[in-house]
């Protein structure tokens, strides 16, 4: 195989004419990494919520947690994505529909991003938060009600805050998946970094250097969130607990 490598392709200028191909690459980057974080907090948000339906003694809350976990979780991504852009807008009352399908660029394949990926994590978050939540002794919800606390400052001020520690593990994974999971944006035309680096090799017929980089930023990004939630666990972690044993 003769493959002609040229590295200096990234000073070249990129076929809108302002940016080289290296300007790109980054502003692809500052997509991806804002798609994720506002996905990420959407998931952790709703997820929360799902999470303590899910462990609630209201049997009708968690029938309703269950069949939004089941739902989300267990639909393809790439047809989610699909779903959100573009049928979406044609079930919204037709003034809604209109709006979204008229958002300028990116923002009209930013928005459909967010609530797809914020959506299907949310199902992933719920589930790890249960797990969480259960992991926990029984003892101290009872403790709490005997204080005189109601189920929802129980959560508040005891469950909750022992919970998150002991997820921070599957949490700082599914932060890392998010990440990942922005590729799938390029599919609706939003061009976050893995859509800059399609487009690169496209115009440039340089394939290996664009997913070559692209490959580089994801490690940087996921190295720098697996350190940065690393330190974070060892900084809250609960002695007793699991998550604990890191802990020096």
């Amino acid at each position: 195989m003769n493959y002609d490598w040229s590295w200096s392709i990234f000073l070249e200028l990129s076929p809108d004419g302002v940016h080289t191909f290296l300007e790109t690459l980054l502003i692809g980057t500052g997509w991806t990494l804002a798609l994720a974080l506002t996905a990420w907090v959407f998931s952790l948000l709703l997820g929360s919520v799902l999470g303590v339906m899910r462990t609630t003694s209201s049997r009708t809350l968690n029938l309703l947690g269950a069949c939004y976990v089941e739902l989300f979780r267990n639909i393809p991504l790439l047809v989610q994505m699909f779903l959100w852009y573009f049928v979406l807008p044609e079930l919204l009352p037709h003034a809604w529909g209109t709006a979204m399908k008229q958002m300028q660029q990116p923002w009209g394949q930013f928005v459909p991003a967010v609530l797809c990926l914020g959506f299907y994590g949310s199902a992933r978050v719920a589930e790890q938060l249960r797990a969480g939540i259960q992991s926990l002794p029984r003892g101290q919800f009872q403790a709490g009600t005997a204080l005189g606390l109601t189920e929802a400052q129980v959560y508040r001020y005891i469950i909750l805050p022992e919970a998150y520690r002991i997820v921070l593990p599957p949490l700082t994974s599914e932060f890392m998946g998010t990440i990942k999971y922005s590729s799938v944006a390029l599919t609706i035309g939003l061009l976050e970094l893995t859509g800059q680096a399609r487009s690169m090799q496209e115009f440039s017929f340089h394939i290996f250097e664009a997913f070559s980089a692209a490959t580089v930023v994801y490690l940087i990004l996921n190295g720098v969130v697996v350190l940065g939630m690393r330190m974070l666990e060892r900084r809250v972690a609960v002695p007793g607990l699991i998550g604990a044993a890191g802990k020096k």
